[in-house]
């Protein structure tokens, strides 16, 4: 498997808006996410863990589903696995200037630890980087499902994908009861997501609302909707205590930008906003 992302990162940002057909590709299927997010990434409960320790935990949200068949909350009928809801832990994708794919700098959903001036990752080389970034597209091709460098091929032209051979270790492809507990999590106690949900729904959700669903994975055991509950307490407490200089720089982002798809000031942005948050430096492309 080799993929070149130099100046793309499609897999990394929501580029709908500056596509040049529209792609519903992540909404096929029975179950529709409450959020518009889209290329979100799962974590597992081992990623979940490393960024609760790294004190990363305000880069975190959750991805719940509308579901008719599930657990009524706020009045949303949201999936659920034993009569509570499920969910997954993913990264957060503030608006931030970025230039992918040759285009002028534009506010796009990007990655919250995707540099807007190299379009790398800050946390390529951390123990953090998750499972899920480390194997992609090596779970679409397994899967023989189309890639995300395929749709930037198709949309812009290019070389993206230049190797379509799976690799044999893939850590974090977790699929059907596997899941459960490791990738797919679930929220132990309903009536706490009282007023939540509906915020989820509406793309309101607060710190706290975050930090709510980080303890829920952290505390998750693999294989059982089992959430051990002192755990659950602790890692809560920390994750309410997360100020990283990703979190701020979200809010930032957030206050500063224009609609999806809308002119941008340059990227370069990133250095004040991010920089000197202290946010990890990218190689660039030189060499």
């Amino acid at each position: 498997m080799e993929v070149n992302c130099e100046g793309c990162a499609g897999c990394c940002i929501d580029w709908r808006a500056v596509a040049p057909d529209p792609s519903d590709h992540e909404r096929r299927g029975p179950r529709e996410p409450l959020d518009d997010v889209h290329n979100l990434v799962p974590l597992t409960r081992d990623d979940a863990r490393a960024f609760l320790d790294a004190g990363l935990a305000d880069a975190l949200t959750p991805r719940l589903w509308r579901d008719e068949s599930g657990v009524e909350v706020d009045g949303v009928p949201v999936s659920a696995v034993d009569g509570r809801p499920a969910f997954f832990l993913g990264l957060r994708k503030p608006p931030k200037p970025v230039a992918p794919f040759e285009a002028d700098p534009t506010w796009l959903p990007t990655c919250v630890f995707l540099d807007p001036t190299t379009l790398q990752c800050r946390i390529h080389d951390a123990d953090t980087y998750p499972e899920e970034c480390a194997d992609y597209p090596g779970h679409n091709l397994a899967l023989e499902e189309e890639t995300e460098c395929e749709r930037v091929e198709a949309a812009f032209g290019g070389d993206r994908l230049l190797d379509d051979e799976p690799p044999e270790d893939l850590r974090g492809f977790l699929l059907g009861p596997q899941a459960l507990g490791q990738k797919v999590f679930v929220f132990p106690d309903p009536d706490r997501l009282d007023g939540v949900v509906a915020r989820a729904e509406s793309g309101d959700l607060t710190a706290d609302d975050r930090a709510l669903f980080v303890a829920a994975a952290v505390a998750a055991a693999p294989g059982t909707t089992t959430v051990d509950r002192d755990r659950f307490e602790s890692a809560l407490a920390t994750a309410r205590e997360a100020d990283s200089w990703a979190g701020r720089a979200t809010a930032d982002w957030t206050d500063r930008a224009g609609e999806a798809g809308t002119p941008a000031p340059d990227p370069s942005l990133a250095e004040r906003v991010e920089g000197d948050r202290g946010a990890p430096e990218t190689p660039g492309w030189d060499g």
